[in-house]
C-alpha cells in the first residue's frame, strides 16, 4: 500500500438499486436505465459483482457488505459517508439529502475497527440538522502525499465543515468554482479529479478562475505527478472518477470501461508508466450518476495482525 493507493477498500452490494430522483437536482450525470426496476437491479447487481471479481483477481482485498434496506438508492457509492486516512483517523459525514444520510451503517465500522488499526472516529454527521453536509470523498479528492482536500463548491461541500475536516484532519483546502458546458455546478468534485501517485488526471478547463486553474495544476505536478488535462466530453464519460489502488503486483487504475474508451492513447500511455489500468464495465450503476471511483471507499489503514506477538516485558 502506498499513502495514496490504498490495497484494501470496501464496497456495498445494492438492493433495490436505482437512479436516485432526491440527487438529480444537482447531480447531472445521472440518466434514466430504459429497463424495468427488476432489471435495473438485477442488472446493477451482477456488475457490482463482476467489478468486486475483477478487483479481487488483481489482488485487491474487497470488503463486501450487502445492502439491507430498500430505501437507500446510492448505498452502493459508500465513499460519500465515510473515509480513512493514515495514521487509523475514520471520518463519518453529514450527507446532503435524506435518503443517503440512511446508508450510514454501524456494522462497517465495526469491522475497520476490528480488522485495522483505528485510532479516533470523528463523527459529523450530527451537523445534518443545522443544514450542513460534507459528502466525503465524492465532495472532497484527498491528495495524501501532499496533505490538500481538492473541493469544487456545491451543495455537498459545506464550506465551514470543510475547514473544520481539515484543521482536525491536517489537510490544506484547496476550493474552487467548477462548471460543465452549460454552466451548472459539479457535484462532486472526484467526477472531474483523481489523483494517484504518480499522475493525476483533471478537467482544467471546468475550473473557472484562470489563476485557480494554473496554482491547482501546479500543486498536482509539485510531487513529480504527470497531469492529465481531461475534456469536458471525457469527464462526461467518467473519465475523471478512477482510483488508484496497490496490489501485491504494483500499482492498478481502477475505472470504467466507458471512461477508458474516452481516454486517447497518449493519457493511457501516461497512466500506464506507473499503474496498469482496469476497466470495469458498470452503465447500469452509472445511471444512477457515479461511477467507480464512488463504489470503492478505500482503506488507508495499517492491518491488525491476526496474531500479534506479545511485547517483551
Amino acid at each position: 500500500m502506498t499513502v495514496q493507493a490504498p490495497s484494501s477498500v470496501v464496497m456495498i452490494r445494492p438492493n433495490g438499486f436505482h437512479p436516485n430522483p432526491e440527487t438529480a437536482a444537482d447531480n447531472r450525470f445521472q440518466s434514466l436505465p430504459g429497463h424495468t426496476p427488476e432489471e435495473v437491479a438485477a442488472n446493477a447487481c451482477a456488475e457490482f459483482d463482476g467489478a468486486v471479481a475483477q478487483l479481487r483477481d488483481q489482488g485487491v482485498g474487497v470488503h463486501v457488505f450487502q445492502d439491507q434496506r430498500d430505501d437507500t438508492p446510492d448505498a452502493i457509492f459508500p465513499n460519500n459517508w465515510f473515509s480513512t486516512h493514515p495514521g487509523g483517523h475514520v471520518a463519518i459525514y453529514p450527507m446532503f439529502v435524506p435518503s443517503r444520510r440512511r446508508e450510514r451503517r454501524s456494522d462497517v465500522i465495526e469491522m475497520l475497527k476490528d480488522e485495522y488499526r483505528v485510532q479516533v472516529v470523528t463523527d459529523y454527521s450530527g451537523l445534518e440538522q443545522d443544514g450542513m453536509a460534507l459528502e466525503g470523498t465524492g465532495a472532497m479528492v484527498i491528495d495524501h502525499i501532499g496533505r490538500i482536500a481538492y473541493v469544487a463548491r456545491s451543495h455537498r461541500a459545506d464550506p465551514i465543515l470543510l475547514e473544520r475536516f481539515c484543521t482536525n484532519f491536517g489537510y490544506e483546502p484547496m476550493v474552487f468554482d467548477a462548471v460543465d458546458e452549460d454552466g451548472a455546478p459539479v457535484y462532486h468534485t472526484n467526477v472531474i479529479m483523481a489523483i494517484g501517485t504518480h499522475f493525476a488526471m483533471v478537467s482544467l478547463d471546468m475550473i473557472e478562475n484562470t489563476a485557480r486553474r494554473h496554482e491547482i495544476a501546479e500543486r498536482l505536478a509539485e510531487p513529480g505527478r504527470d497531469v492529465i488535462d481531461l475534456t469536458h466530453t471525457q469527464i462526461a464519460e467518467f473519465a475523471g472518477n478512477a482510483i488508484e489502488l496497490s496490489t501485491p503486483t504494483g500499482l492498478l487504475t481502477a475505472m470504467s470501461a466507458r471512461a477508458l474508451a474516452a481516454l486517447d492513447k497518449q493519457q493511457i500511455a501516461v497512466i500506464e508508466r506507473s499503474s496498469r489500468i482496469i476497466a470495469l464495465d458498470i452503465p447500469t450503476i452509472e445511471s444512477a450518476g457515479g461511477s467507480v471511483r464512488c463504489m470503492i471507499a478505500g482503506l488507508h489503514l495499517a492491518k491488525r495482525k491476526s496474531n500479534p506477538e506479545k511485547a517483551p516485558k
